[in-house]
């Protein structure tokens, strides 16, 4: 547990917290439990065991020492690897076990083809006909040994590639230059899919394949070169042509289509890669469904603008995860309706220009003001800060509205949500 720790500790440290997200970035422990941790190191253990029982294909600490050695030699973020062995004490039996043992669990676990120097050569022929060892962990994770018996190694700490003494961050980057990333246990090769940075992973989601559309994904971790899947529990249907946004602890992802027929929507989902978890939108005044619109985030609200469901739309909704709710943007003085278009924050506005309905192609748009509370989005010794709005909802084609400048607030407590987490509100006054 605490080796864990340690190691989310530094995936938290890197974790992209947005300039405008009001507050400064909470500790690991405000947005991820013990209980949190503790189960990551189940579900890799069940999934090392599964390996074992069900696959009979235990992982030796000859392919261990070959991960270790994977990561050192394919690391795309060598600084963030050399902090990884840092906080497991440069102890190359820990981080055998604690940092390449769950990447390789996952990919194994997922019936990934086999890699020469990773795999032992002999089971070669058995790997590639037994069914993933992922369902049978998932399906029997009550029978499924939780805690398991490390097998003692001469392990050797690789040397991390790109390092010297005078090495720098960018030391493995050469300007104007491509580095492939790993295809192990990579997506599905799709399209019209989204993708966020958090500051640790790219986190690509939904998008339409050969074979249909989807609602899998992956995170990839660039510092290990590696790809980990995003959980379909309770993810939001497959789609394509939708939107996401990083808000500092979770992608939201909304909107899209399904075809064909064509069904579009007006769902959403909120991914924790922390917990690997998700959380539906609420459908409650959410704006009608579309695909081709944009969306940006405030700090506190991700914004939905324009789009088509049919016909181009010049609508929108703001939705707050913290409230888990929707305010409609206004029409009023609102660029014409449209779908292709970009938008952009700017901290006080958000601009949309361009774009096309179908017959005509715009070189339009129009500045909407949303006013953002001093307190937003994020959590505080496990409680997440909930705004009470005071906001402008306006769109500007010439002549700026006043939007707030800075603003004083105070914390009060308030009552529970339905999770048992204690509520803050927010109140503002401008100067």
């Amino acid at each position: 547990m605490a080796y864990q720790s340690a190691i989310e500790d530094v995936y938290w440290r890197h974790r992209i917290w947005p300039d405008t997200n009001p507050g400064p970035k909470p500790p690991l422990d405000a947005v991820m439990s013990q209980a949190e941790i503790e189960k990551k190191v189940e579900d890799y253990l069940r999934n090392s065991q599964a390996l074992e029982d069900y696959s009979l294909r235990p992982i030796t600490p000859d392919q261990l020492q070959a991960e270790m050695e994977r990561m050192a030699s394919h690391t795309k973020q060598p600084e963030v690897l050399q902090e990884l062995f840092e906080a497991l004490g440069n102890d190359p039996f820990v981080i055998a076990e604690c940092l390449a043992r769950p990447v390789l669990a996952e990919r194994l676990a997922n019936g990934d083809p086999v890699t020469a120097g990773v795999v032992a050569t002999p089971l070669r022929g058995v790997a590639r006909n037994v069914p993933p060892a992922r369902g049978y962990s998932e399906r029997h994770s009550a029978q499924v040994p939780v805690t398991m018996a490390a097998v003692s190694a001469n392990y050797a700490l690789p040397a991390i590639s790109g390092q010297s003494d005078n090495w720098t961050p960018s030391g493995l980057c050469t300007d104007d230059t491509w580095t492939a990333t790993s295809l192990t246990n990579a997506p599905t090769a799709r399209y019209g899919h989204t993708a966020v940075w958090t500051g640790s992973e790219m986190i690509v989601w939904g998008g339409a394949s050969i074979g249909g559309y989807l609602n899998t994904g992956g995170r990839y971790n660039p510092s290990t070169d590696s790809w980990t899947a995003t959980t379909t529990t309770n993810a939001p249907d497959p789609r394509y042509q939708h939107t996401a946004v990083w808000t500092g602890s979770e992608m939201i992802v909304w909107g899209g289509v399904f075809c064909f027929p064509c069904i579009y929507f007006n769902t959403g989902g909120r991914y924790n890669p922390g917990t690997n978890s998700w959380t539906a939108t609420t459908l409650t005044n959410a704006p009608a469904a579309r695909r081709y619109h944009t969306a940006v985030w405030t700090g506190s609200e991700m914004i939905v603008w324009g789009g088509d469901d049919g016909s181009s739309s010049n609508s929108g909704g703001r939705y707050n995860p913290g409230t888990d709710s929707w305010t409609a943007t206004s029409t009023t003085n609102a660029p014409a309706g449209r779908l292709g278009h970009t938008a952009v924050w700017t901290g006080s506005e958000m601009i949309v220009w361009g774009g096309w309905n179908g017959g005509t192609y715009f070189n339009t748009g129009g500045r909407y003001c949303a006013a953002v509370p001093s307190a937003g989005y994020g959590f505080k010794h496990r409680r997440e800060v909930r705004p009470q709005h005071q906001q402008l909802d306006s769109h500007q084609h010439q002549q700026r509205a006043h939007c707030p400048r800075s603003t004083h607030g105070n914390l009060d407590w308030q009552r529970n949500d339905r999770l048992g987490r204690q509520l803050l509100s927010v109140h503002r006054w401008q100067i």
